[in-house]
């Protein structure tokens, strides 16, 4: 019996010590390890590509009360992409089908209406057990309630790739919050260690 015991014990130090290296690997990921496919070319955007950037995820809609944003983040962009901010726009019907156009319908509706130069992702699921796997990595880094929960959910990766906030639809891209988040993780990634 206490053979069985042992063994027993053995067995679930095992399981536990296998679950704590697997929870490792996954907080080892950074935003690198994943890419989206372009809205025009079909090509790989990786995100591996804005190494030494801070980048904005939004997932976006055509059809939203939100929409606006889509403005109010090329303005943003504008401003701060000469210091090392990139925006990518990830179209998703995921909320209320406000998303239901083609890729080239929303490259047309982005550009004619916004004038958007950031770049878009093809359309995505963005929530759900089927959601992008960056989705999915980005709720279990940061936990529960991260979620997109509608229309542009915002996510801001350091210039390491790592995911360090995330800001609801009602945040707007001009709001003080988010612009001093971009600027808090431009500046400090831009410091030069001491010698």
């Amino acid at each position: 019996m206490k053979i069985l015991l042992t063994i027993f014990i053995i067995g679930i130090m095992m399981m536990n010590a296998d679950s704590a290296i697997s929870s490792e690997k996954k907080n080892e990921k950074t935003a690198y390890d994943f890419s989206f496919i372009s809205l025009e070319g079909n090509k790989k955007l990786s995100l591996g590509d804005f190494k030494g950037k801070v980048i904005l995820i939004v997932n976006t809609a055509s059809k939203c009360g939100f929409t606006s944003q889509y403005g109010e983040l090329e303005k943003i962009y504008e401003e701060y992409k000469d210091k090392g901010l990139t925006i990518i726009g990830v179209p998703s019907n995921d909320f209320g089908n406000q998303e239901p156009g083609s890729n080239g319908e929303i490259a047309t509706f982005c550009q004619i209406n916004y004038g958007v130069t950031f770049p878009l992702a093809q359309k995505e699921k963005v929530s759900g057990g089927n959601a992008h796997p960056f989705y999915i990595w980005a709720k279990e880094t940061l936990g529960f309630g991260t979620a997109p929960k509608w229309n542009f959910h915002k996510y801001l990766i350091n210039r390491e790739g790592k995911l360090i906030d995330y800001f609801h639809s009602t945040t707007s891209p001009k709001s003080s919050r988010l612009k001093t988040a971009i600027e808090k993780a431009l500046d400090s990634n831009n410091r030069i260690a001491p010698q």
